[in-house]
């Protein structure tokens, strides 16, 4: 990665132990931060947005056992102001290029025991961010035990979040006012009264439980941090520790969130060297949709989906469809053990599936293998076998594999707590070794670090397509809160496109089998035809899928989207958009332009100016829309493509269904 025009001014101030407001502004002025260390050498921090309170004075610090000091007694020994104006590039992204522009206040304190705290604050255009670097003296360990950092917000607001939880973000979002919030995982979006839109995240969350967010009273919000088995929240040895960044994003409109850099610019750059072109988006289908409804297993049984002949199958398809790879849950020995404490091994096929055949035959077609390690929460097992599995993926050709944490860890460790954010990190590092991108399912949080380690590239962390696949399913409005939430950590591995909403090809299937409580009868997915193209360009993921299984593709005119659609883009830019409501997203890549937009339950228009397209050039726009009579609920599936020649004077409008979706695509038009 490269960084560019970079430029530093730094003032070191020395307050000599005094108790007074230390105060730093964004680089446009708008955005105000007041840090406050009172006579008692507690500390606060407050935040004003275009000269009014946005947050209140608010706490800060952790509380330390064995009488470790982490929030009190503490003086101010310096301050010292940076400001960096920078743009860095990275190998894939929403945005190949990205300016890093901040103003940052690194206050250092001391308390009478001699422990050191640096509080960094940094305070950009869209927001800010601030952590906690720590030196405790003459311990053999720390162990954090709370933490009080808060979040007191000056007015009520509407909120965008899912309950707190330290296993699972496969949760529904609520629309609440802010006060009525009990508690909420980030990122916890809002939109204060007084018209400010902002989301509170953190970034570069490396060796730390995550934070959700509890309320306390009004519209406070105190941080709260998954546990060890023991109560412990954090354990270091020896007694120097930093702290993820603490983030809040602030934007004047919705879409202003989306189009932030502030969580990829809060971590550290990358640390891979030499070439990185073995990282690359690509498209992808695979052999997994039909074990969610039904239809095919994971285990090795007269319905099983991973076999050699169907992985076959799928590669020809991919390769005549212009797609890069294939992707195979089911492969290897484990899954019959799934409900008690799974053993997967990952480097033996089931018998039917010949894992050196399947890799011969797809580097014939010029075909990447996506693999697949579903670890049933036994991280133990995983963890003895990971250099290996790696190592074996390798050797056959494989760089590319998506993970699963789906159940319970052992001895009691939650999913997102500092044992198993210390893990998924080591798999991105392994990973790294063999030069192999990872998917991760049931993970921690994105929190940017795909910065430091782009073989990062995607993963789950929500209610993604196969909630639709065995329960009531995800409900319209979910496709337009994921850009506003959840995708503001990073991509998403959604896996959108499926076809057959009503599954009607697959519903009445001799081969298909209830096989999970929750289906009900009355599984489906919940949006038009259309939107499911347009989901393709909204919830990005730089390994996107189609989800169905792919003879709901073949013959579809519709699916020509996809075959044109190119996961490695290179700018992007959310143009309209209301939490809930609508979104309309814009990617470039390479010469050619995608749009797609969503609507929730109601139906409506959006106007769209076409001034994202370069000038002087004619672009030949294939729009997938809804048909006039379609509806989410009664007429899913109806759709309509049409064709028209636009420039960048054009304007467009896009017309939706209830439920419904556009997805545009913009080709350059050649003599």
């Amino acid at each position: 990665m490269k960084a560019y025009s970079y430029y530093v001014l730094f003032l070191l101030v020395v307050f000599c132990g005094c108790s007074r407001p230390t105060e730093l502004t964004s680089p446009d002025g708008n955005i105000k931060l007041v840090f406050n260390l009172n006579e008692a050498g507690e500390m606060t921090y407050g935040v004003s947005v275009g000269g009014n309170p946005f947050i209140t004075p608010s706490v800060m610090g952790f509380e330390g056992r064995d009488g470790v000091n982490l929030s009190k007694g503490f003086l101010i020994e310096s301050t010292e102001y940076t400001t960096k104006d920078e743009t860095w590039t990275q190998p894939w992204g929403e945005n190949k290029s990205i300016r890093n522009h901040y103003n940052e206040m690194a206050v250092r304190l001391k308390d009478q025991a001699n422990t050191q705290l640096t509080l960094r604050f940094r305070v950009f255009d869209d927001g800010l961010g601030f952590r906690y670097e720590y030196q405790v003296p003459q311990v053999d360990s720390v162990f954090v035990m709370d933490e009080l950092t808060s979040f007191n917000l000056a007015q009520d607001g509407k909120s965008w979040s899912i309950p707190a939880s330290f296993e699972t973000y496969e949760l529904l979002y609520r629309t609440l006012p802010v006060s009525k919030v009990d508690n909420a995982n980030t990122p916890m979006t809002f939109k204060t009264d007084n018209g400010v839109y902002a989301s509170i995240h953190e970034a570069a969350l490396t060796d730390f439980p995550e934070m959700t967010l509890k309320h306390t009273e009004g519209c406070h919000f105190k941080s709260e941090l998954a546990s060890w088995p023991d109560g412990v929240k954090a354990r270091f040895a020896g007694g120097t520790f930093v702290t993820p960044w603490r983030s809040i994003q602030i934007a004047p409109k919705a879409v202003g969130l989306i189009n932030s850099g502030l969580i990829l610019n809060l971590n550290e750059p990358c640390v891979l060297e030499g070439d990185l072109s073995w990282i690359r988006p690509m498209k992808y289908v695979g052999i997994w949709w039909g074990m969610h409804l039904g239809v095919e297993t994971w285990t090795m049984d007269e319905r099983h989906g991973a076999t050699t002949a169907n992985a076959k199958r799928y590669i020809d398809f991919a390769a005549a469809n212009n797609i890069e790879a294939v992707m195979f849950e089911g492969w290897n020995e484990g899954w019959e053990s799934w409900g008690g404490m799974q053993t997967f091994d990952y480097t033996k096929p089931y018998a039917d599936f010949d894992m050196a055949e399947v890799a011969r035959y797809a580097k014939e077609k010029g075909i990447e293998i996506i693999g697949h390690h579903e670890t049933g929460g036994n991280i133990f097992n995983y963890e003895r076998q990971l250099d290996n599995a790696y190592k074996w993926y390798a050797d056959l050709g494989v760089h590319s594999v998506k993970t699963g944490y789906a159940g319970g860890l052992p001895g009691g460790h939650s999913h997102h707590g500092q044992f198993n954010v210390r893990h998924y990190r080591k798999v991105v590092q392994t990973a790294a070794g063999y030069h192999t991108t990872v998917n991760a399912h049931e993970p921690i949080k994105d929190t940017g670090i795909r910065r430091t380690y782009p073989n990062m590239m995607t993963r789950e962390g929500a209610r993604g397509m196969e909630w639709n696949g065995w329960s009531e399913g995800n409900p319209p409005e979910h496709h337009e809160l994921l850009p506003f939430t959840r995708l503001l950590g990073g991509p998403m591995d959604y896996t959108p496109g499926t076809f057959d909403i009503l599954y009607e090809k697959t519903r009445n299937s001799p081969r298909r089998k209830k096989w999970n409580d929750l289906d009900k009868g009355n599984s489906r997915v919940n949006t038009t035809l259309a939107k499911q193209i347009a989901n393709w360009v909204i919830i990005y993921s730089p390994l996107q899928m189609a989800s169905d299984m792919i003879e709901n593709y073949e013959g579809h005119p519709a699916f020509q989207f996809f075959r044109d659609f190119d996961a490695d883009c290179d700018w992007s830019e959310a143009l309209q958009g209301e939490p809930g409501e609508f979104v309309a997203v814009v990617r470039k890549a390479k010469d050619n332009y995608f749009l797609g937009a969503t609507t929730n339950e109601e139906a409506r228009t959006l106007t769209i100016p076409l001034d994202f397209l370069e000038k002087d050039k004619k672009y030949h726009a294939v729009i997938y829309a809804d048909g006039e009579d379609a509806d989410w609920k009664t007429n899913p599936t109806s759709y309509q493509i049409k064709d028209r020649e636009v420039t960048a004077a054009d304007t467009l409008s896009v017309v939706m269904a209830k439920g419904g979706g556009q997805a545009v695509s913009f080709i350059p038009v050649t003599d």
